[in-house]
């Protein structure tokens, strides 16, 4: 299973974001949400170090070049000014089986705006275009109820709570399973664009 896409080709346009590669120049701007406690509250990482995001953002421009590549890290950004709002990604998890997830995080500031429903359009639509996936699932905090509320706009039906699934800041942590299947029908949003 490959992408017909390039690696350094990935750019995901909606209405209001584009999804595009890090650049280094992107430190601050990952950081100001990285390192943001309320931000990091429901995640597996953070809140980061500064050196925890150049970690972080090194490792996901070197994915650039990465042969066969399988997992994109991208950074979300608006539209209309560039400004860097968001970290993104989608994966595969298994060839064989055609399976993926996708996750999101944004800076506080952008919350409630609909730009996370926009991503997981978008990556869903390029998980099941491009990467050719059957089955595209995503996690979430039990308390995170904004991000299961988003998860389910874009077409991911509710599976399951998965008791200790991650082990976080030294305690374990269930996780909300949510999924979709390429022939599911009627995914959330229109489709995006890549270009």
């Amino acid at each position: 299973m490959t992408s017909p896409l390039r690696p350094t080709d990935i750019r995901l346009v909606g209405d209001r974001l584009v999804l595009r590669e890090f650049a280094d120049t992107d430190l601050d701007a990952v950081h100001s949400f990285a390192a943001d406690p309320l931000v990091t509250r429901y995640t597996d990482f953070g809140p980061n170090s500064l050196d925890d995001t150049r970690a972080f953002l090194a490792e996901a421009t070197s994915q650039v070049t990465t042969p066969g590549r399988t997992h994109f890290a991208l950074a979300a950004t608006l539209a209309d000014s560039g400004e860097l709002i968001g970290s993104v990604a989608i994966g595969v998890t298994s060839a064989r089986h055609r399976q993926g997830e996708f996750g999101f995080v944004f800076h506080r500031g952008f919350w409630s705006r609909g730009y996370a429903t926009e991503t997981g359009a978008l990556l869903l639509r390029f998980g099941f275009d491009h990467l050719r996936l059957r089955r595209v699932s995503a996690t979430c905090h039990p308390d995170n109820h904004a991000s299961a509320r988003v998860l389910e706009k874009v077409g991911l039906r509710f599976e399951g709570r998965m008791r200790s699934h991650l082990f976080v800041r030294g305690s374990w942590r269930d996780s909300l399973l949510y999924a979709a299947v390429d022939d599911d029908g009627g995914v959330g949003l229109e489709r995006g664009r890549t270009g």
